[in-house]
C-alpha cells in the first residue's frame, strides 16, 4: 500500500526512509500481528529492535539521540505500519507525541536524560491524560501533585492509556493547584520504577487488540521537583498546544488505512466471483470503489498540506481539528462499505478487513471525538 499520488513533501531521503520502514515492517510486524493480538501486546523487544535500525524519536533533533528528521518520516513510518496490517505498535505516540513534549517542554536535563532511552528503545514512552469519568474534559482531572518540600507527591489513576502496559518514561496530567481549574494543571513525569506507581488491567477492548492500553495507578508516589516538565501550572496549556500535532497523527493514521482497505478490497473484487463474473464488473461495486478512492485521495491531499503547516509552524488548531474528524468518519465509512463488498467472508475474523473494521472504531474518539472536534471548530469560527 502506498499513496495513490506521491505526497509534496516526499524527496530522495523519505524515499530511503520508506524502504527501510518497509523492510522493518514486514519482518518484525506482519508475522507476529496474530501472536501480538493474543498477546494483547507487541514484544518488548520490538522497540529495542526499531531503536537499533533507527526507527525511534524520528523527528528529534540528533543531539538527543533522535534521527534528526521531521514528521513527515513519522508519516512514512504510519504508512508501513499499516501497510504491513499492524494496528498495536504505539510508535507513533512514542515518536510523536511523547518525544515531543520532553522536547518542546523539558530542560537540557530532563532531554539528555530521557530522549536517548526513547531513542534506543530502552525506554517506551506514554502519556496519561483520560481518568476514569473524565474523558476528554482534561480540566476537570482529579490526580493531584501535591509540592512537599523538594518532592512532588502523586496519587490518582489514569485509564485508556497507550503504552501503558510497557511504559517506561510516563507524563502524567496532573492538579498541583486544585483551586485553580485549568491553571493549576502542570506535566509531572513519572519513571515506572517508582515507589507507589503500578499497572492495572491492560484492557480488553473492541479494536487495537495487540496494544497495550492500560489503567495506571499512582498512590503516594514521590518523585523530586526536577521531574516536572516545563512550569507549573502551564499543564493545560501545554496540552492544547500539542493536541494540534496529535489529532494529525490520528488523520495520517486514518488516511493510511483508508488506502489499505482500498487496495484490499480492490484486489478481492477482482478475484471474487458472483454469478458467473468478478463481483468488481458490477456497476455498484465500481461505482463504490470510485466514490472511496475520490474521497480517500481528498483526504490525503488535505493531511499532506496539513503536514507541511506543521513543518511551517502555521498549523492552526481548527485546521487539526478538521483534519482529524473528516479523516476519521471517512475511515469508518470506506472500512464499513469495504467490509460490505467482501460480503460474508468480510465478517470472517481471518479476513484483514474484520481486523480493519474493528480497529476503525476508536479512531473518531480518542484524541477528542467527532463532537469535540466540531466544537472546537465552531468556537473559532466565532460561535
Amino acid at each position: 500500500m502506498a499513496p495513490t499520488q506521491r505526497s509534496p513533501w516526499m524527496d530522495e531521503d523519505l524515499d530511503a526512509f520508506r524502504d527501510l520502514a518497509r523492510t522493518f515492517c514486514e519482518k518484525e510486524l506482519t508475522p507476529n500481528v496474530e501472536r501480538w493480538m493474543e498477546n494483547k501486546q507487541v514484544d518488548r523487544e520490538l522497540w529495542t529492535k526499531a531503536g537499533e535500525v533507527g526507527l525511534l524519536c524520528l523527528s528529534i533533533p540528533e543531539e538527543y539521540g533522535g534521527g534528526g528528521g521531521t514528521f513527515a518520516h513519522e508519516t512514512v513510518l504510519v504508512e508501513e505500519q499499516a501497510r504491513a496490517g499492524d494496528s498495536g505498535w504505539g510508535v507513533l505516540l512514542h515518536n510523536g507525541i511523547v518525544a515531543h513534549y520532553i522536547l518542546a517542554y523539558g530542560t537540557e536535563e530532563q532531554k539528555h536524560a530521557w530522549l536517548p532511552k526513547m531513542a534506543s528503545g530502552e525506554w517506551v514512552g506514554a502519556i496519561a491524560m483520560t481518568e476514569p469519568g473524565t474523558g476528554s474534559d482534561l480540566q476537570n482531572i482529579k490526580t493531584k501533585a501535591v509540592r512537599d518540600g523538594d518532592e512532588y507527591v502523586v496519587n490518582g489513576a489514569k485509564t485508556f492509556i497507550t503504552n501503558g502496559g510497557q511504559a517506561d518514561v510516563i507524563i502524567v496530567v496532573a492538579k498541583t493547584d486544585p483551586t485553580k481549574g485549568a491553571e493549576g494543571t502542570s506535566l509531572i513525569i513519572v519513571e515506572a520504577d517508582q515507589p507507589g506507581f503500578r499497572r492495572g488491567r491492560v484492557l480488553d477492548k473492541v479494536g487495537l487488540k495487540a496494544q497495550d492500553t492500560a489503567e495506571l495507578f499512582f498512590d503516594d508516589v514521590r518523585l523530586p521537583a526536577s521531574n516536572l516538565l516545563g512550569e507549573e501550572g502551564q499543564g493545560f496549556v501545554y496540552l492544547m498546544e500539542r493536541l494540534p500535532q496529535e489529532r494529525l497523527a490520528i488523520a495520517v493514521v486514518a488516511a493510511a488505512a483508508c488506502e489499505r482497505v482500498l487496495d484490499l478490497t480492490t484486489e478481492y473484487v477482482k478475484s471474487r466471483t458472483a454469478f458467473g463474473r468478478p463481483v468488481g464488473s458490477f456497476q455498484n461495486s465500481r461505482f463504490a470503489i470510485a466514490e472511496m478512492a475520490t474521497e480517500a485521495q481528498i483526504a490525503r491531499v488535505y493531511v499532506d498540506r496539513c503536514i507541511e503547516e506543521l513543518a511551517a509552524g502555521t498549523l492552526s488548531v481548527s485546521d487539526a481539528a478538521m483534519a482529524k474528524w473528516w479523516t476519521t468518519e471517512l475511515q469508518k465509512r470506506v472500512v464499513d462499505q469495504c467490509l460490505q463488498l467482501h460480503g460474508g467472508y468480510g465478517y470472517m475474523s481471518e479476513y484483514p478487513i474484520s481486523k480493519a473494521y474493528l480497529d476503525t472504531r476508536i479512531q473518531t474518539i480518542y484524541g477528542g471525538t467527532t463532537e469535540v472536534m466540531k466544537e472546537i471548530i465552531g468556537r473559532t469560527m466565532g460561535l
